[in-house]
């Protein structure tokens, strides 16, 4: 039995045409700031290091794992919730992919493993990722419909709770004995100089956008975001969509911890501290309203490129990692001013 047809008011459709609208040229003027800042760094950079080919690949292969996060981030923004889990929860999935990755293909520190073995390995690391993060993404929409914690609050408390359990489930630190074939057959292969990860990423982000812009989930995600009670008149099982967007959401960022592990060839326990800034901070200042209703997956796409440029040239540049932590929570507290004077705008 199909679903019934929503139909939202004639009002609510004007609205979410002029978000669309709104979202593509905020989406165009942060590509042009990408480029600017591309140049900038490119020129202050020792030997113009910023523009070589290595560096670009580089870049794209840490935008690949941030915007996967961003596009999570988009589609939990656009009904209205927020997720600061996603951070922990990729950290918490590439722990369990690791942990299958290497009991299935008997790797160890000094053994070696055939090519057909890594590849089943890999496919169930993948389902093994993909698993906790949805796992993990549904715990957080069950305690915020059921139990009725606010958004904010339940993943704040995720975030301990999978960082906690990526210690347990990896005691004495990062797994590292990853086969070296994940990492050479895909995680560092390139195709016409761009990697394949890269690759793989854009064509997911793609099917995002369709999904987001043609489909009733979609459709649902946005009115829900404009308004839960209007979406509920409207006959949308509001709590069941928003269980069903914190599991999509989750499916991305353990899909991220995969990423994560075919590019380093181990589990990174302490370096994904500002992954979710970077994500949320990118699709906010990329078009995408921080209390809902509006979803732009280009500009998604533009500011995590932003957020992820201004983070490698300020090493290129010679400044630490930690004027990139900085250089991120002001580039969230910019996002979220932008955020709210394009409400405003929008309101008059």
């Amino acid at each position: 039995m199909s679903a019934p047809e929503v139909r939202l008011p004639a009002s609510a459709l004007r609205d979410r045409a002029a978000g669309l609208r709104l979202g593509s040229q905020t989406a165009f003027w942060v590509v042009v700031v990408d480029l600017i800042l591309i140049g900038v760094f490119g020129v202050l950079s020792a030997e113009h290091s910023f523009l070589t080919v290595g560096n670009m690949q580089n870049l794209l292969l840490s935008v690949s794992q941030i915007l996967v996060l961003a596009g999570g981030a988009a589609i939990v923004l656009g009904a209205g919730q927020f997720d600061i889990s996603i951070g922990a929860n990729l950290v918490l999935s590439s722990v369990v992919s690791a942990r299958v990755l290497v009991w299935v293909s008997g790797a160890t520190a000094a053994g070696e493993i055939t090519r057909s073995s890594v590849l089943v390995a890999s496919l169930l690391a993948v389902f093994a990722a993909v698993g906790t993060g949805a796992l993990v993404g549904a715990v957080n929409g069950l305690v915020i419909t059921r139990l009725r914690v606010n958004s904010f609050i339940a993943t704040l408390a995720m975030l301990g709770i999978a960082t906690g359990l990526a210690a347990l489930i990896s005691p004495g630190g990062d797994i590292s004995n990853i086969p070296g074939e994940l990492q050479a057959d895909f995680g560092l292969r390139t195709f016409f100089e761009v990697p394949a990860v890269f690759w793989v990423v854009l064509l997911l982000i793609g099917l995002l956008w369709r999904v987001m812009r043609r489909t009733r989930f979609g459709l649902h995600t946005v009115a829900i975001g404009s308004s839960s009670s209007a979406a509920a008149r409207a006959g949308i099982d509001v709590r069941r969509h928003i269980v069903l967007v914190f599991l999509v959401v989750g499916m991305f960022a353990g899909f991220a911890g995969f990423l994560d592990l075919t590019r380093l060839s181990t589990t990174n326990l302490g370096g994904h501290n500002i992954d979710a800034l970077s994500a949320i901070a990118g699709v906010v200042i990329g078009g995408t309203a921080l209390f809902g209703g509006i979803v732009s997956i280009p500009g998604a796409v533009a500011g995590t490129f932003l957020t992820v440029i201004l983070q490698l040239g300020l090493v290129s540049v010679g400044l630490g990692a930690f004027y990139q932590q900085i250089a991120v929570g002001v580039f969230l507290i910019a996002a979220v001013a932008i955020d709210e004077a394009r409400r405003h705008r929008t309101s008059r």
